[in-house]
């Protein structure tokens, strides 16, 4: 068990580290645990690694707070419906085979990777003039979309949430990274809730973790901030390439 932990640990760390960042460090952080803790069910990892993914992304959101200015309108109705959204997502992680989802994420992943490369104004400059309820609605739509997939997979919300706020809604970088902080901190609490509830935790585990990632996300937030937005895209861009990565992966072997 000892080895075990230090392993997650590590993992939880360097996950906390790059979800700070630009989100997805629960791409490295899932497959690790299950990689490491092969003899648990499923949906008993999946609950485990929330505990530490709150952690580290509620460290992130605070220190964000502290510079950045926050939509609240958007916020609270991109969070509310992620959070709803999140406990389906959760309540039907067993019933629907994840390998109908993954092949469209790919093609969109490598359609923003192309983008992001390209655009060299993406996330840098806000260029988008919705008006209030415009955002408003959109952020609901979104936050259902994408709540819904943290529920049910988990894995790469973070830099989803980035994308959209990024792209649909107008935001920076830095802007974008502090309001997909908080609102992967309600889909967390979703999941958490229905995961504790069903006996779906390993506290053992969990806490641990939680501690490693926390002290990650700190370091990722502090270098995010003094960085600034040209930084986070081109670290947004080795995340999403890493992504693609890993979702062709698992796509892929399973026929070779």
């Amino acid at each position: 068990m000892i080895n075990e932990l230090i392993l997650l640990c590590l993992a939880a760390f360097c996950a906390g580290f790059i979800d700070a960042i630009v989100g997805g460090g629960g791409l490295l952080q899932t497959p690790a645990t299950l990689l490491i803790l092969p003899h648990y069910p499923v949906a008993t990892l999946l609950g485990t690694t929330k505990i530490p993914s709150l952690a580290g992304t509620t460290i992130a959101a605070f220190r964000y707070s502290r510079q950045v200015k926050f939509n609240f309108k958007v916020l609270i109705a991109c969070a509310t419906t992620a959070f709803f959204a999140a406990l389906t997502g959760a309540f039907l992680v067993s019933r629907i085979d994840n390998a109908i989802i993954k092949p469209i994420i790919l093609i969109v992943l490598i359609f923003v990777a192309i983008y992001t490369y390209f655009n060299k104004q993406f996330g840098i400059h806000l260029e988008k003039n919705h008006s209030v309820k415009t955002q408003v609605l959109m952020a609901t739509i979104f936050g259902l979309l994408i709540g819904f997939y943290d529920g049910l997979i988990g894995p790469g919300t973070g830099s989803f949430l980035i994308l959209v706020f990024i792209t649909v809604l107008g935001f920076d970088f830095i802007q974008a990274s502090a309001h997909a902080k908080i609102v992967n901190i309600a889909t967390n609490l979703a999941a958490i809730a229905y995961f504790s509830s069903t006996g779906h935790i390993l506290f053992q585990y969990a806490v641990p973790m939680a501690a490693f990632n926390l002290t990650g996300a700190h370091f990722g937030t502090k270098l995010a901030l003094l960085k600034g937005n040209k930084f986070i895209r081109i670290f947004f861009l080795i995340v999403v390439f890493a992504t693609i990565l890993r979702f062709a992966y698992d796509i892929l072997m399973p026929h070779l």
